[in-house]
């Protein structure tokens, strides 16, 4: 019977059963505690193995580990209990048995499902990035009363490298994190210690979608919106909030009536002198008329890229790279 249990692996080789198969097989006694040390070495190592099997398949659970790693907001390494402490301490969480917990209204493309993991590790960058910066104190009447002001640096392109000091002081956070893959976010709105984030991505590196995205983001703050809204504008979200966050940055970029008036007169083909005359009278970049025509469908995307610049360049100090 103690032979068929330690057989079947129920039943440990004591220092008894090690004597008494010595004796019955002409060995010593030390050759079956050795056997037995190595097989209980090997099953601890197993269970360790498969415990840390566990561990990492929950970390890559709640965290896009690659990209972290990638963007290095955490370091590599080959230690699973200095990985976890890392990804805690990332999410400020205490341990993977606690969720990452965010007050957010998420804003995806209903063709592509992004991850939610992803969003959430984007925003605790931002967050980072908002908590180095030092701002003045916010008045929501005032930056609401500042918004001619930051929209005449949508005049020139150089005028964008503005923008960040502009929101500081008027106690805005500007934070510029590029999305992580398969979250497809423009940017986001959201308040951290009763002063307001906005966080762009520069998905589409353009000056149309910088400034939509810029006074996008801007309207849920003067608008008084709550919570933290991250924002696909490829995909906005059907609800009154957005529709009213969308007209407005709408409105204050283009003003409407004249716009409609400039769509009538033109009424089928927008040429490049139309577009810029009309942008100068109005103190725009030709960009972001364009940008609204394409958005509207009144012209082709493929046509007059090159009003469409990039805005990176001026921007690169406060790109989180």
């Amino acid at each position: 019977q103690a032979i068929n249990e330690i057989i079947r692996g129920s039943k440990q080789i004591t220092p008894e059963t090690a004597i008494e198969l010595s004796q019955a097989l002409g060995t010593s006694p030390e050759f079956w505690t050795n056997l037995e040390a190595k097989y209980r070495l090997h099953l601890a190592g197993k269970e360790k193995k498969e415990q840390d099997i566990a561990r990492k398949s929950r970390l890559y659970t709640i965290a896009p580990i690659s990209e972290l790693i990638k963007n290095r907001w955490i370091q590599a390494t080959d230690s699973i209990d200095e990985l976890e402490q890392q990804v805690c301490n990332y999410l400020g969480i205490s341990s993977l048995n606690e969720i990452p917990q965010l007050a957010v209204n998420f804003r995806c493309s209903e063709h592509r499902e992004p991850e939610e993991t992803s969003r959430i590790a984007w925003v605790k960058r931002v967050e980072y990035r908002a908590k180095q910066q030092t701002v003045a104190n916010f008045d929501r009447k005032q930056l609401e009363a500042a918004i001619p002001e930051i929209l005449a640096c949508a005049e020139q392109v150089e005028t964008i490298a503005r923008i960040p000091k502009l929101l500081a002081d008027l106690g805005v956070h500007f934070v510029i994190v590029p999305h992580l893959k398969k979250t497809y976010l423009d940017g986001a709105a959201y308040y951290l210690n009763d002063k307001p984030i906005i966080a762009l991505t520069l998905r589409y590196d353009r000056i149309d979608s910088f400034w939509f995205t810029l006074m996008h983001e801007l309207a849920h703050i003067v608008l008084g919106h709550q919570g933290i809204y991250l924002d696909n504008l490829d995909a906005l979200e059907d609800n009154d909030k957005e529709k009213e966050a969308d007209k407005e940055a709408a409105n204050w970029l283009i003003e409407p009536q004249a716009f409609k008036v400039f769509v009538y007169g033109v009424k089928k083909y927008f040429s490049r002198q139309a577009i810029e005359e009309f942008a100068y009278t109005h103190r725009r970049y030709p960009g972001i008329i364009l940008g609204r025509l394409q958005h509207d469908k009144l012209v082709d995307h493929k046509n007059l890229r090159p009003l469409l610049v990039k805005v990176s360049p001026l921007l690169e100090n406060w790109i989180d790279n």
